[in-house]
Order: C-alpha cells, then structure tokens, then sequence
C-alpha cells in the first residue's frame, strides 16, 4: 500500500479551472500600477483623474455585457469551451495593450480583454498579487518594456491556459445529464474517478431539485402537468418552460434574483476595486512619497488579501452568510469613515504625524475584513440561494450588475481624489453601512441548508412590499 495516493482527476479540473481567475487578479494587480509608471507616462502623456478612471475602467463594461451570455454559453457549449474561448479572447485584448502605440489602442485592448473577462473569469487573489509584484519588478526598466512586460506576461499566460481548457477539461455530468447525454455523463463521472456513493448523491440531490422546480414551475406559470398535456404539444411547452427568458422574475424567485443582483453589486460599492486599482495612488496620498514604496506597499496589501482569503474560504460555512455580510459590513463602514474623517479633518500629512500611519494600517484592516467576511460570502450566497433552473441566468445577471458597479468604482475614484481626499471614503462607508442594514432586515440564512429549507426561509422571511413597509413604519415611528 502507498503513503501517497494519486488524487482523482475531479482534483486537476478544479485547480485547473480556478487558475483561470488568476489572470483577472494579474490584470487587477497590473493596471493601477501600469498608468503611474514613468513610461507609460512618457508614451501616451499624463492623464486628467477622468482619461485615468476611463482607462482602468474601460475593461468592465465589455465584460459586464458578456457575463450576461456567459450562462447561456456554458448552456450551449459546456463548461470547458466556453473557458477556453473566453480566455483566448482575454488574450487577444491582453497582447494588444502590450503592443500599443497610441492611447486608443490601449483601450480597444482593454475592452477587448473585457468581453473575455465577463465570460468566464472570477478574481482570485494570488493573481492579484502576481500582478502587484511584476510591476514592481519592471518598473525599474528604462524602456517601455517596464509597463509592456506585465502585459506581454499575461498575454502568453491567458493563451496557454485557453490550450489547457480546451485540451484537458472535460464538460460537467451534469451538463451531459442535462442534454439527455446519460452514458457520456456516466463515463465522465468514471473518468474524473468520483465515487459511486458521491455521484449517486449528486445525482439524487439534482433530482430532487429538478422536481420541486418543475412543480413550482407549473404552479407560478399555470401549466398543466405532462400526463395532462396532449402528446403532440408536450416538447413544445416543455422547451417554452425551459427557455423563458424571464424566468428569474418569475414569482417564486424574483426576491431572491433581487436580493443576489443587489448584493453583488454592493460588493463593489463597498471600494474593494478602488482599493485594488488604485492602491498606489492612495498609499502616495497616505504619504509615500516613492513611487517604489506605494508600488511595493499595494504588493504587501494583495499578499495580505491573499493570505486571509484561504482561511475564509476554509471556515466560510462555519461563520454562515448572513452574520459574515452584516459584521463584515459594519467592520468595513466603521474603517473607511475613520480614513475619511482623518483626512477631512486634515491629519494626514505627507511628512509626519500619525495620521498617515493609521490611513496605510487602515487600509490594510479594510483589505483583511473585506476578505474574510465580502469576498466570499456574498459571491456564494447570490449563488446558493437559486433554483437549479434559473441558476446560471440568475448569478451571470448578478455577475453583471457587480461588473456595473465595479465600473462605476474604477471610473470615479481617482476624480473623486482629485476633488476631496475624504470624499470617495465616506461614499464606500455609506454604501456599505446601508448593506449591512438591508441584509439585516431581509436576508435569510442558507449555511448547512437544501434547496427545499432555502425555499421556506425566503417564504417565511417574507421578502418584499409588506416587510419594507413594515420597516418603513418602524423608522417612522421612532422618527417622530
């Protein structure tokens, strides 16, 4: 008998899929610091606080557009073509900013790297800090090569990993299972070395899904029942159920979309890409003076990111969504109103003085709480709490608002620090307090629950016009 046992191939898909996020996190990591770089700088001039947002920024609204026909793609062509497409494109966008000789090109690379982003790629933060720390490492070469490089390195690498999706990953079960393709779907769960007693558990828990859903199905939008159906028009009406496009707004789920689509774009409100784009700029502002110490400071910032984000992974069920949103929120708020009072009531000084001290550890403690509580949780409980029918348009319609929003963060920070050093602080603080206290008042627990238990607890949760107007007389009763 060996000590060490091969792992089963399900092990390779995952890490390989999850690599994809690392080029997101490199693109991140890289951009902030590109734009400050003395020869970028040189070769397409300095640029006002708007040109500078539209630049960083113009990569997430291409993207938000394709997230929405990211679940429609993976419906049609599975999982791996549609990763290996969206990566090859990514490429594409990453090699043309890489080659630009004008700030037109550059930004007809980034949009092109958008549509590649929004159809398959999810931040993960090793990325984020392979990109930082690039940077650093270039920023000394006395040629445009120092914000080439970063560019270049993540072209090669988003093109290798288009070949190993496309080579390697084979589609899901279920995708199979879902296109009538059983013995397929048989030989992959084979093939992946899942065991019996886990794919006969996956198996009965979809199964289980697909009946509840179809009931529901049939209640919300007054079917009749197959057995009562005439024969000929049985697949007709089958295949409408199916392809409704409004189906995430349909009776049953409509909550629980608005809810998902309103907290993954308040993850984005709460600064988190302000931060991560602009990272160098606000370490400067802190009183940085070097553009190698707030280019190696942002690197320690997504070496922090990194580090935290594995245990909140590890113990994401154990603290549960709804007490890891609402604290976390509150956590956040309470850091980015201290920075911002800091600076309005002007203590942060360049020179000297604790001020600028406790803005960089600040930063620091946002980035912490952000990664243990927001950044995971939100992203998983906007998907766990759909349906299986509506769950991929449902959380790519959610991916897209987050990409919206993001937008918006990317594109108004640095015209925000132009005009007030407090001002974009007690935005985020603001978005974020409010949140936590919609949350509190209309987010059900999902930790450790089924499909079914999810179901009851948005019902009993009573989701909708009667509980905001419930909280609305409360608020005006203790106003008056």
């Amino acid at each position: 008998m060996t000590l060490f046992q091969k792992p089963p191939r399900y092990v390779f898909a995952s890490m390989l899929c999850s690599a994809g996020g690392l080029l997101f996190g490199m693109d991140t990591g890289i951009i902030g610091p590109v734009t400050v770089m003395k020869g970028f700088t040189e070769q397409f001039g300095n640029q006002s606080a708007t040109v500078h947002g539209l630049l960083v920024s113009s990569i997430l609204i291409p993207a938000a557009i394709s997230s929405f026909f990211a679940g429609f793609l993976a419906d049609k062509l599975g999982r791996p073509k549609g990763i290996s497409i969206g990566a090859l494109i990514f490429g594409i966008g990453a090699a043309l900013e890489a080659a630009a000789v004008h700030i037109g090109m550059f930004v007809v690379g980034r949009i092109v790297e958008g549509v590649g982003e929004g159809l398959y790629l999810a931040k993960i933060h090793s990325g984020l800090m392979i990109g930082f720390f690039t940077c650093y490492g270039t920023a000394r070469l006395e040629s445009s090569f120092s914000w080439r490089t970063p560019f270049l390195i993540l072209a090669c690498l988003a093109v290798t990993f288009s070949a190993a999706a496309l080579l390697w990953l084979v589609p899901s079960p279920r995708w199979l299972t879902i296109h009538g393709r059983h013995k397929e779907a048989a030989e992959i769960w084979e093939f992946l070395g899942v065991s019996p007693a886990e794919r006969e558990k996956v198996e009965i828990e979809q199964d289980r899904g697909t009946a509840l859903e179809n009931q529901v199905s049939r209640e919300v939008i007054h079917i009749p029942s197959v057995d009562q159906m005439p024969s000929g028009s049985r697949k007709d009406q089958a295949k409408a159920v199916k392809d409704k496009l409004l189906d995430i707004f349909s009776k049953d789920v409509r909550s629980r979309t608005g809810l998902a689509v309103f907290l993954m774009g308040m993850q984005q409100l709460s600064g988190i890409d302000g931060v991560l784009y602009y990272a160098p700029m606000l370490f400067e502002q802190a009183g940085l003076a070097s553009s190698d110490s707030s280019f190696f400071a942002s690197g320690v910032s997504a070496i922090v990111i990194f580090v935290v984000t594995i245990p909140a992974l590890i113990w994401a069920d154990r603290w549960g969504r709804r007490h890891s949103i609402i604290y976390g929120g509150i956590g956040i708020s309470i850091v980015m109103f201290i920075m911002g009072a800091l600076y309005a009531g002007n203590a942060v000084h360049a020179s000297s003085g604790a001020g600028r001290w406790v803005v960089i550890v600040s930063i620091y403690i946002f980035a912490v709480i952000f990664s243990l509580s927001w950044a995971v949780g939100i992203k998983i409980y906007a998907a766990e709490i759909q349906p299986q029918r509506t769950r991929a348009s449902a959380t790519s319609l959610a991916h897209g608002s987050n990409w919206l929003t993001n937008f918006l963060v990317a594109l108004t920070t640095p015209i925000l620090l132009s005009k007030s050093s407090f001002g974009a602080y007690f935005l985020f603080a603001g978005c974020t307090l409010i949140t936590s206290l919609v949350c509190a008042v209309f987010m059900p627990e999902t930790k450790g629950k089924s499909l079914d238990e999810i179901e009851e607890a948005f019902k009993s949760k009573s989701l909708g016009s009667g509980t905001f107007k419930k909280c609305l007389r409360l608020l005006t009763k203790s106003s008056s």
